[in-house]
């Protein structure tokens, strides 16, 4: 895995994780859903598509993201 990020082939493998979605959602179920994974990770899905690949991200690169949104520079 890459110092930032990764992919875990299936969300499902991921059995403990607590799923959030975001408070940004509509009624059309079009959002992203976040959950901690082992060793600190955050895992991303698409919250239509729970079955497929999900990222992975290290804490320093999930808080840079999140930054960038707040930021509106993504």
């Amino acid at each position: 895995m890459s110092p930032h990020f990764g992919v875990v082939p299936s969300s499902s493998l991921l059995p403990d994780a607590a799923w959030r979605r975001s408070s940004r959602s509509t009624g059309m179920n079009n959002c992203v859903e976040t959950a901690a994974a082992p060793d600190g990770l955050r895992a991303v899905r698409d919250s239509k598509r729970v079955l497929l690949p999900a990222l992975l991200f290290t804490p320093h690169a999930w808080e840079r993201f999140l930054g960038a949104v707040r930021e509106e520079a993504l």
